[in-house]
């Protein structure tokens, strides 16, 4: 498979360690506006590009790799404003999207048992709080996985009706935000009753796990049109 990378930071040399390892090519980077008109040519060669770009950069790459019909998986987070935009243009044209807000196999199997989680809180009275710790460099507060878990849960329980990351209020689901050190990620869920605590956590080590998600995603995805997220990659 050949593979473009659009976002050459950390997580690209990550992706780009677990695609190689896998017997993968990479055939271009891309990392910032210049590169996007000098490696061009490059980028057409590509079977699947994979972003872990920025968030006020990502629509637009997934537009250009849309423009020249290169299926693309979205690590990048904090652009969901935009994803009925991106999902009609992608179902209409019949190009192809993968998306998720964290490519983890631990943290996808933390969303399953979140939503479980969520139901029993409501209907035995267990009040909810999250809480979610990354690194100083992160942009987006909360992260988009904390974003996940928390409409996850009021998709199913009924004691909150919006989320927040200020003070906690009533019918609020409040997440509390840490950003320290060079933290990969730590995602709680908390449910309280008076007669007991019980507390969801998964915490990254590094950032092994999201490269090799993403790697599997962008082999799921070639030769696929439409979009694609975390629970269809589980469900194959």
């Amino acid at each position: 498979m050949k593979i473009a990378l659009i976002g050459y930071g950390k997580m690209g040399h990550e992706v780009e360690k677990a695609a190689l390892a896998r017997q993968h090519d990479i055939v271009v980077t891309i990392d910032n506006a210049q590169e996007w008109e000098t490696r061009i040519e490059k980028l057409k060669q590509a079977d699947v590009a994979i972003d872990f770009s920025q968030p006020d950069q990502v629509v637009g790459n997934i537009h250009r790799c849309f423009d020249l019909h290169i299926p693309i998986v979205v690590g990048t987070t904090a652009w969901q404003d935009h994803f009925e935009e991106i999902k009609e243009r992608c179902l209409a044209e019949k190009q192809s999207l993968f998306h998720a807000p964290n490519f983890s196999i631990g943290m996808n199997i933390m969303f399953l048992l979140n939503k479980q989680l969520a139901k029993f809180a409501e209907r035995y009275g267990y009040q909810l709080s999250m809480s979610e710790t990354h690194h100083i460099h992160k942009l987006d507060k909360p992260s988009g996985t904390a974003v996940k878990l928390a409409n996850d849960i009021l998709a199913v329980n009924h004691d909150y009706d919006h989320w927040s990351i200020e003070a906690p209020a009533e019918h609020t689901l409040y997440i509390n935000v840490t950003r320290e050190g060079e933290v990969n990620g730590i995602h709680s869920v908390t449910a309280t009753s008076p007669a007991d605590k019980l507390t969801l956590t998964h915490e990254a080590f590094n950032r092994q796990g999201f490269a090799l998600g993403a790697i599997a995603a962008a082999e799921f995805l070639v030769g696929k049109t439409g979009c694609y997220s975390m629970e269809d990659l589980f469900g194959e």
